[in-house]
């Protein structure tokens, strides 16, 4: 079983690409967070942080559902202030460990999402959902609302369609989670797997370092007032532009070609 010593409660695989696929690994418990399931978690993202060469990391799940939040069971066994303390704080880690991966992070949702999987969904760059996927916070059902996956959600969801599904606690389908800015991309039935990979393919054709930058100017400048999101985006774009890549994409568009980022990922190795 994935909760025993020798099955992996996240597997990791990597493509000749970059591509990296987490697949949460406990599908008798609806891949729910246990404090082992958010080590594990961790680990892989450091370690795809620590990759040179990776382009996207993409988060999967196995069995029925992406995931249905922290693993109550295991919350109820031993309650005490300072227990629930350090497993928030835990989960909280792993998820800022998604957001400053300079890489970008798409989730890959099917089934239900709910609470800290809905969280985990939220703190991705990128979501794609098959049709039939659902989405809630539903903590207040169960008395316990979901602070920490309301700062997330709060982040990607307008204020009261966030507030809403937090003291209500129902889901949404995959089409609302759409409408309301969650996830990018809804799957028909059997096209989850090249929704993904369309995505994938998109983000891989770009320069990495490009995209890495972005990534770390876009969430930084969402929690600056406009002027210093303003000067840090202007800094950032003429550190960017200094890059031989989008030296040689410029180049390329005012010659009129393709673009060769290989050349220029081999003159920065030169350089280095």
């Amino acid at each position: 079983m994935p909760d025993s010593a020798t099955v992996p409660l996240v597997l990791f695989e990597r493509d000749a690409r970059g591509v990296i696929t987490l697949t949460l690994n406990r599908p008798q418990a609806f891949n729910a967070l246990s404090e082992a399931m958010l080590d594990a978690l961790q680990i892989a993202v450091e370690r795809a942080a620590a990759d040179p060469a990776a382009r996207v990391l993409v988060i999967a799940a196995a069995g029925k559902a992406f995931c249905a939040g922290h693993d109550l069971k295991e919350m109820r066994a031993a309650p005490s202030l300072a227990y629930y303390e350090r497993l928030f704080a835990k989960c909280a880690s792993m998820m800022m460990a998604i957001q400053k991966l300079p890489l970008p992070v798409i989730a890959r949702v099917h089934g239900i999402a709910t609470a800290a999987g809905c969280q985990l969904v939220a703190m991705c760059d990128l979501a794609v959902a098959s049709h039939d996927a659902r989405f809630a916070v539903s903590g207040v059902n169960l008395g316990l609302f979901c602070a920490t996956p309301g700062v997330a959600l709060s982040r990607n969801v307008a204020r009261k369609a966030a507030f809403e599904m937090l003291v209500t606690g129902d889901f949404i389908s995959a089409e609302q989670a759409m409408e309301r800015g969650l996830i990018n991309r809804v799957a028909r039935s059997g096209a989850l797997d090249a929704e993904v990979e369309s995505l994938v393919a998109r983000v891989v054709s770009k320069p990495r370092v490009a995209v890495a930058m972005g990534k770390a100017l876009f969430y930084r400048q969402l929690e600056k007032p406009i002027d210093d999101a303003y000067a840090d985006a202007s800094k950032t774009m003429a550190c960017n532009m200094m890059d031989e890549a989008a030296l040689e994409g410029v180049q390329a568009f005012i010659d009129k070609r393709p673009a060769s980022w290989a050349a220029s990922k081999r003159k920065r190795k030169k350089q280095a």
